[in-house]
């Protein structure tokens, strides 16, 4: 093909978009070194800072400071003063930077495509032969990486939307009863649940061993260690109390064989109890998911969730966009007879599940 033969326009746009995807890979590592420094809780709400003012109150070298923040700058993390030479960081985009509570808060998520970095040679591998990756196999800041990325999300919908939108559920949590969350990870989920319902029991599981050690430790943490239990167990293997409740947040199409996740379900599942099933938001055609929420999935599901899933043996490897069909015939399999979907968020879809 000829330099004449091709669309140059076309040819400039796509180069501009990868350099535009390399920057944000670089941005990336800025944002979660300013993070681990202090420098944006430091810039929030302090009005301008000069790089040396800034340097000064986070306990860093000003001339590294300087480059952060130009950096920051160029791709309007922050605001640049020129008269002054000063630096800003406006209230909006500390919600998202700086404030660890706030339902925004982002740096953390920056520690799942380290991970991914770290695990290349064994992403290669697993393409090539075709074996699976699980969760454990994976660097450690994989599962701190996820943790944080959802963990303010479910702060701020879990109790206040999603729990509302299913029917008679929070009158019977109000009540108490068993709940059970499956695949738990390091127990947020779990933990606002408990939090907000002191009167029900809750019970955390995951195969992860060192999720459920951090799980137990939170649980300590927020005093509620008397009524809430984390322990290793598969999807398919975890005691049967009779839940009333049994959650799946962003967990079922990582396993490997989610249908006979979903008949145990059905096994342990009280009467009248309800499966509140959380996952990654996706359409049912591939077509309406080629989308940045959509890339961001198909990637972690790609390299992560059909990994683990293989590695369980994969009998049904759904990926993170399996969308709402493939997930009701799961549970139709089961011999589930209702799946509603009760809410949504842009990251989220969440569904109501009975027998």
């Amino acid at each position: 093909m000829t330099t004449a033969t091709l669309d140059q326009a076309k040819l400039e746009t796509f180069v501009m978009r990868t350099i535009g995807d390399l920057t944000a890979a670089y941005t990336g590592l800025m944002v979660s070194i300013g993070e681990k420094l202090g420098l944006y809780k430091t810039m929030a709400h302090a009005g301008p800072l000069s790089a040396k003012e800034l340097a000064a109150r986070a306990g860093c070298a000003e001339r590294y400071v300087r480059e952060w923040l130009n950096a920051q700058a160029a791709g309007h993390y922050i605001s640049y003063h020129a008269v002054s030479d000063t630096y800003e960081l406006c209230d909006e985009h500390a919600l998202v930077l700086a404030d660890e509570s706030s339902p925004f808060f982002i740096p953390p998520a920056w520690n799942v495509p380290a991970a991914m970095w770290f695990d290349e040679d064994k992403a290669i591998d697993a393409f090539r032969t075709g074996e699976g990756v699980a969760w454990g196999d994976h660097h450690e800041r994989l599962a701190c990486g996820v943790a944080a990325f959802y963990r303010n999300g479910y702060k701020a919908s879990l109790v206040a939307e999603w729990l509302p939108a299913l029917e008679g559920v929070q009158k019977l949590l109000e009540a108490g009863v068993d709940v059970a969350d499956i695949g738990c990870g390091h127990g947020h989920s779990t933990l606002f649940m408990a939090e907000a319902f002191p009167n029900s029991r809750f019970h955390g599981f995951d195969t992860h061993a060192e999720s459920i050690a951090h799980a137990r430790i939170n649980a300590a943490r927020a005093g509620v260690s008397e009524r809430v239990h984390f322990d290793t167990a598969r999807a398919a293997d975890y005691p049967n109390k009779q839940y009333s409740l049994i959650c799946f947040f962003d967990t079922l199409h990582d396993l490997g064989d989610p249908v006979a996740a979903a008949k145990h379900a059905a096994e342990t599942l009280a009467p009248g109890g309800t499966i509140m099933l959380v996952e990654p938001f996706a359409n049912d055609k591939i077509e309406d998911n080629l989308n940045p929420v959509g890339q961001l999935y198909y990637t972690g599901s790609c390299l992560i969730c059909c990994a683990h899933a293989i590695s369980e043996g994969g009998k049904l490897v759904l990926g993170a966009q399996a969308g709402q069909a493939r997930l009701a015939e799961v549970f139709r399999k089961a011999g589930f007879t209702h799946f509603r979907r009760a809410a949504e968020t842009p990251f989220n879809l969440i569904f109501e599940v009975k027998r």
